[in-house]
């Protein structure tokens, strides 16, 4: 055991050291997990930061409920109803918006700004005629690496039955006040605290006409090159009880993450199936990391991935940022009721339909901000997600070597190299290999699927890169 652990420690600085023959691909694994510390069945949890912890008890479900109120309070928030009317419609619910961003930016010491990004959308689908659309957006400016970003929405926009009915009520609490009201909520409690990357909070626009909102800020976001590492869209987080007469499950969220990134080539496909597969995108690696973050005490939730890209017959903005091919996921409740999702205000044999504010649950909704508190907080402190991921293919061996790119974190401690069996969902073994950029590990590629992650000096882990053939 004492050669291997010498074997491992020199040849994660040095390539070139020649690889040690062994028994089998079994032996290898127990043996570099014993040398890194891994284990069998699972890795130890990311526990929260001591600031973490203080954040995550700041949240406050009465602010919450508060958000929620008011902006089931404007009567609609449809993208085509009133954008000038000061006390109904999108419009109100728009400046009411962006009056809170401002209120926390206030508190950040410079750190965040707001803005309305707006543009005009011309006629398209469910679009008759020109139409404004605007965003809301606050961004808290990272002090270490601000190049690197992480956004995270809800969209304010609501409807009625008909999609085109821009008049009758749509209070939308569900369907996505309760978005909206995590997404700011989160803002706040971020605002007063230094954060190492950049976080982008977006109240988003158009999204029940067609994603509109959210396809525009992921573009804007593309054209100027940002390094967007993750996004998450908060669609439909009001409640874990569906009032349709199943049991109610308030300590669970679902979080649905692609597999094949939308917006890869087919030669991309090629090469990432090879080492990897459908599993070990960019997005389920999101969903790893989430899981891993946000599934504690101190959330009081279960993330439930869910590895598909939405619900069949329904989409969220995290699709805009998919389809420009930045890793995206969406947070929604654990199981909706479509009688009450999408209706006119209504009562029926003595029972109100329509998305009320009734059928919310604010100590539910907290929770979904903790998870997203938990996720972002975890992300921007972290190193990010290694770049430049390859796995060596050149040489018949029965070890395998790895190369990355080096971190342009500040406070980077090294870098951990983790590994699963091919049939199995989560990583099960993890190992330290200092702060070096390549490494050569006694264990052979074809029987395992690799990942690589960062640490600083805090302890902080960024998600896990899957590498590609080079």
């Amino acid at each position: 055991m004492t050669d291997r652990r010498t074997f491992l420690s020199a040849s994660a600085v040095v390539a070139a050291t020649p690889v040690l023959a062994v028994a089998s691909s079994a032996g290898a694994a127990g043996a570099a997990g014993a040398a890194g510390g891994g284990r069998p069945g699972g890795l130890p949890k990311q526990a929260p930061d001591r600031e973490l912890k203080a954040l995550l008890q700041e949240i406050d479900p009465h602010r919450i409920e508060t958000i929620v109120r008011r902006l089931a309070g404007f009567g609609t928030r449809h993208t085509l109803s009133s954008q000038d009317d000061p006390v109904r419609g999108v419009g109100a619910a728009r400046d009411w918006i962006y009056e809170q961003f401002q209120a926390y930016a206030a508190t950040s010491g410079g750190r965040m700004s707001v803005e309305l990004q707006s543009y005009v959308q011309p006629p398209a689908s469910r679009i008759p005629e020109p139409t404004r659309i605007t965003n809301v957006v606050a961004t808290l400016r990272g002090s270490g690496e601000p190049g690197r970003i992480y956004v995270v929405t809800g969209h304010y926009d609501s409807r009625a039955s008909d999609v085109m009915d821009a008049t009758s009520d749509a209070p939308g609490a569900d369907d996505d006040a309760s978005g909206v009201a995590a997404v700011l909520e989160v803002a706040r409690v971020m605002a007063t605290r230094e954060v190492q990357a950049t976080v982008i909070f977006a109240a988003v626009a158009g999204e029940e006409q067609g994603l509109y909102g959210s396809d525009h800020l992921a573009q804007q976001l593309k054209g100027a090159g940002a390094d967007v590492q993750a996004m998450f869209s908060n669609d439909i987080v009001g409640t874990g009880n569906a009032h349709d007469g199943t049991a109610a499950d308030p300590r669970t969220v679902r979080l649905f993450v692609e597999g094949v990134p939308t917006a890869e080539t087919p030669a991309q496909t090629s090469t990432r199936q090879s080492v990897g597969g459908e599993n070990d995108g960019a997005s389920r690696q999101l969903g790893r990391f989430v899981q891993d973050v946000a599934a504690n005490p101190q959330t009081g939730m279960d993330v439930r991935v869910v590895w598909r890209r939405d619900r069949y017959l329904r989409g969220s903005d995290h699709i805009s940022f998919l389809l420009r091919g930045y890793p995206a996921a969406r947070f929604t409740e654990p199981r909706e009721n479509f009688a009450h999702e999408h209706q006119n205000v209504r009562v029926e044999n003595g029972v109100q339909y329509g998305d009320l504010v009734e059928f919310c649950d604010f100590r539910y909704i907290a929770r979904v901000a903790r998870v997203n508190a938990a996720a972002l907080w975890s992300l921007a402190q972290a190193p990010g997600t290694p770049k430049g991921v390859v796995i060596d293919t050149t040489q018949l061996t029965n070890a395998t070597t790895l190369r990355w790119q080096p971190s342009s974190a500040p406070d980077i401690e090294g870098y951990e190299v983790l590994w699963r069996e091919t049939t199995a969902a989560q990583w099960e073994r993890v190992l330290v290999v200092g702060n070096v950029t390549t490494t050569t590990i006694d264990l052979s590629k074809d029987n395992v699927f690799f990942g690589v992650r960062a640490v600083d000096r805090d302890g902080h882990r960024s998600p896990v890169a899957a590498p590609v053939p080079g």
